[in-house]
């Protein structure tokens, strides 16, 4: 999915709700006005250009298109929305949730291997998958370095992955593009279709918290190690996600508290920027929102849940796959807005999927906020579209 694939989606996206004769609200309170200007500019311009294209890209589009508007107008409301959450996988019940709820992923994390042979823990991905009427996404935080999910168990690797900085000062982009290979190689044989990786933000200093994450060095080089990763991610067959939109810089940790980022927005288009617009034209399929606040764009709201930073994703990046949030259940979150709020929030600010644990809070919630009327129906079938659709692009369904 390069370039060519993040532009037709606009297109076939628009074409999707057209089939399935769904309209994007024009109510101000979801800030859909955007939304119709992308989907017109859609059907006016890029839908021929998409046509143009369909049998050299990637197999019979149409029918893709086609299928996807079929499995959307045929689910209910709840089966919609539950597309729309990536749950915490909720073991040791997984398969048991999955089958009443049909969420759209699970994400795994240490819990789930540190136990567990690889055999088992491919019979609980199959588990979870059989479960499922619509194949999931099975994500994981797989970065190297201070997070390894996985590898940091003998049973899956010798030694655990090491960090991008430490792989590149030892091989150069070679090795980096190896150790990536890897990597998928051990995600993709345990049924993971997803990795939380790369890191694509640019901390200046060596003890800001996100630095032992990061490639390191400039944003220039930290475009090239996202472009590097998120190609040699797509040729074998695992998703990439890039994060922290709109950039970390040297804020504090999200998972203990509130960030506040004092950067002007045009420090951001600089620097931060970069190696997400880097990562998008190597076709990123999802990019994941963090919990900041950036006071230059809104300072009312993090940017997990501010249409305003996800305008700016959408329209100045030009990005058309999916939109993440960063765990809902996180300090930051959970500090801003209190109970049934953070998914509902969420959805409205531009979210197509929504990383969760408190699923039985959040779930229900958003369903009974299309229920009052207070999110329209169109607006989760826009997710909805874009999920399924990239679940066909990547080969998951």
């Amino acid at each position: 999915m390069k370039k060519i694939f993040t532009r037709m989606i606009f297109a076939l996206l628009a074409w999707i709700i057209i089939l399935t004769g769904c309209s994007p609200a024009s109510d101000e309170t979801y800030n859909m006005k955007a939304e119709n200007m992308r989907l017109e500019i859609a059907v006016t311009g890029e839908l021929e250009k998409a046509k143009e294209r369909l049998n050299s890209a990637k197999g019979n589009m149409e029918d893709q298109i086609l299928s996807t508007a079929e499995s959307l107008s045929s689910m209910t409301l709840e089966e919609k929305v539950a597309q729309m959450f990536m749950v915490r996988c909720p073991s040791p019940d997984a398969a048991a949730v999955q089958e009443k709820y049909q969420f759209g992923g699970y994400i795994l994390f240490s819990a789930d291997f540190r136990d567990n042979t690889p055999d088992q823990v491919r019979e609980h991905i199959a588990s979870y998958q059989d479960a499922a009427k619509i194949p999931m996404f099975i994500g994981v935080d797989e970065e190297g370095g201070i997070v390894n999910r996985i590898s940091l168990y003998p049973q899956f690797r010798a030694v655990p992955f090491h960090s991008p900085r430490e792989l590149y000062d030892e091989g150069g982009w070679e090795l980096i593009k190896s150790d990536t290979e890897e990597k998928c190689r051990l995600l993709g044989s345990l049924g993971i279709n997803l990795n939380f990786a790369p890191v694509a933000d640019v901390p200046a200093d060596p003890s800001d918290y996100m630095y032992p994450r990061a490639f390191g060095g400039s944003p220039q080089d930290t475009a090239q190690y996202v472009r590097t990763v998120v190609d040699v991610m797509e040729q074998n067959g695992i998703g990439s996600v890039l994060k922290h939109f709109p950039g970390y810089g040297s804020n504090v940790d999200t998972h203990t508290g509130i960030a506040i980022d004092e950067r002007s927005l045009e420090s951001f288009r600089q620097n931060d920027f970069l190696p997400f617009e880097s990562g998008i034209e190597a076709g990123a399929p999802v990019i994941l929102v963090s919990h900041n606040i950036i006071n230059a764009v809104d300072s009312s709201r993090p940017a997990s849940l501010s249409p305003a930073v996800h305008d700016i994703l959408r329209e100045e990046l030009g990005f058309s796959g999916l939109i993440i949030t960063d765990d809902l259940y996180m300090d930051a979150i959970s500090q801003y807005t209190q109970g049934q709020e953070a998914a509902v929030m969420a959805v409205i600010a531009g979210n197509d999927l929504l990383c969760c644990t408190d699923y039985e809070t959040q779930y229900p919630a958003v369903v009974q906020a299309v229920r009052n009327g207070r999110i329209s129906e169109s607006r989760i079938d826009q997710s909805v579209a874009r999920i399924l659709l990239t679940k066909k692009m990547m080969g998951i369904m």
